[in-house]
C-alpha cells in the first residue's frame, strides 16, 4: 500500500519565482537585464529596476522604476546610495500591467509628458495575501 501526501504548493516560493520572471520581462522590455533588478517578497512585496538614464530636468540623479504590490509601478529618482528613491510619478492602473504598458509609461516620463502617471500614490490593493497576488501575477 502506498500513501500519497499532498503538501500543496509553496506559495511564497512560487510567488518569488513568478515575480522574478515578471520583473525580468519588464527589465528586458525597458532595455536592461535582471542584474539591474532587486525584489523583496516580504509584505508589502516590492521591486526595483535601476536604469541607465537621467532626465534632463534632474541631471544629477539616475532614473529607476520601482514597484510595490499596493501602488504598482512608479518612476523614481535615485538619491545617494543607501537612501530610498524619490517617487516622481505613479503609473496607476494595474498592479501587474503588461511590460509594454510599463515601457509606454517610462517613455512618457522620459519625454516630460505632464500626463505621465499621477503624483498621488494609487491604492490598487492591500498588502499581503501572496496567494491572491500569485493568482494576479499568473494572469499578467
Amino acid at each position: 500500500m502506498s500513501i500519497l501526501i499532498d503538501f500543496g504548493r509553496d506559495t511564497e516560493f512560487s510567488f518569488e519565482r513568478r515575480l522574478r520572471d515578471y520583473l525580468g520581462t519588464v527589465a528586458r522590455a525597458v532595455g536592461v537585464g535582471l542584474e539591474s533588478c532587486t525584489q523583496d517578497v516580504g509584505t508589502p512585496a516590492a521591486a526595483y529596476i535601476a536604469l541607465d538614464w537621467r532626465l534632463t530636468r534632474f541631471p544629477d540623479h539616475d532614473l529607476a522604476l520601482v514597484w510595490d504590490e499596493v501602488h504598482g509601478w512608479a518612476a523614481a529618482l535615485e538619491d545617494t546610495p543607501g537612501h530610498q528613491a524619490t517617487i516622481l510619478t505613479y503609473s496607476g492602473g494595474e498592479v501587474f500591467p503588461e511590460p509594454r504598458a510599463v515601457v509606454r509609461f517610462l517613455a512618457a516620463v522620459r519625454a516630460g509628458d505632464p500626463d505621465a502617471g499621477t503624483p498621488d500614490a494609487p491604492v490598487l490593493r492591500e498588502a499581503g495575501d501572496h496567494e491572491r497576488l500569485l493568482a494576479e501575477l499568473a494572469g499578467a
